[in-house]
């Protein structure tokens, strides 16, 4: 199978060696992402134009923070409190409070007003989140175009430690939806096999772990149980539960 540029991030997620390689391809994209927003294009008056408009998830804004360069980090912010300043204020201006409930009746669970509706809004898009969501959307992408066109890829796929369940949820949704009967035929028991095999793998490996504590086996091998709760939590949620903190290396 001939590799061409398109293919090269997918290939190497699945060659990673990683419990997902989904989790594996998102990590490096974030952390391309955090590395690209705090170097020198913070000083770009249009790429700080972008981050002030889409701003960050907490999750991303903590990984900003741990990842150093303070003065990045102070002009990406100031510029967006400025934006989020001059739009809380548009908000407040036109907010009208709603007329007191009549009877000491409350307002239904879940029902916002119009300022509060506006902030839980500003709350669910993240620069970083949209930038690796892109790439992992075309690489999803990109996986279809070779079940369909490289008879190959489906071997390397099996290769592979499976996914998390969480990304598997994924491939299993844009599977159902672009691939033909005969290709779903095919693909789809395989994809079934490889994830039962591989969380019966880490199953297993939790387990002994959980026996290695009873003082009859404490002389008995670990085989490939020390890292078994990590890579139990990444298969069950995805991500990285045991990676250290992402720093700056300047």
């Amino acid at each position: 199978m001939k590799e061409k540029l398109y293919t090269i991030e997918l290939h190497d997620a699945l060659t990673s060696e990683d419990e997902c390689p989904f989790c594996w391809l998102e990590r490096k994209l974030e952390q391309e992402a955090i590395e690209f927003v705090l170097g020198s294009s913070y000083m770009e008056s249009d790429m700080r134009d972008k981050t002030d408009r889409a701003g960050f998830c907490r999750c991303h804004t903590k990984a900003m923070f741990d990842y150093g360069n303070n003065l990045g980090n102070a002009w990406i912010f100031k510029t967006r409190l400025t934006w989020m300043r001059q739009q809380l204020k548009k908000q407040m201006d036109g907010f009208s409070p709603q007329p007191a409930a009549l009877f000491g009746k409350r307002k239904k669970d879940g029902e916002e007003c119009s300022l509060t509706g506006w902030i839980r809004q500003e709350e669910t898009h993240c620069y970083v989140c949209r930038r690796v969501k892109e790439t992992y959307d075309r690489v999803l992408d990109t996986f279809i175009y070779q079940i369909k066109h490289e008879k190959e890829f489906l071997d390397l796929v099996m290769k592979s430690k499976g996914f998390c369940i969480h990304h598997f949820g994924d491939l299993v949704q844009v599977c159902d939806r672009e691939l033909g009967k005969k290709e779903k035929e095919q693909v789809f028991p395989l994809l079934f096999q490889q994830m039962d095999r591989e969380l019966v793998r880490v199953q297993e490996d939790i387990d002994w772990l959980i026996e290695k504590y009873d003082y009859q086996n404490q002389d008995k091998d670990w085989k490939n149980s020390q890292d078994a709760v990590q890579r139990t939590m990444q298969k069950i949620i995805g991500g990285h539960p045991a990676d250290p903190v992402f720093r700056s290396q300047k």
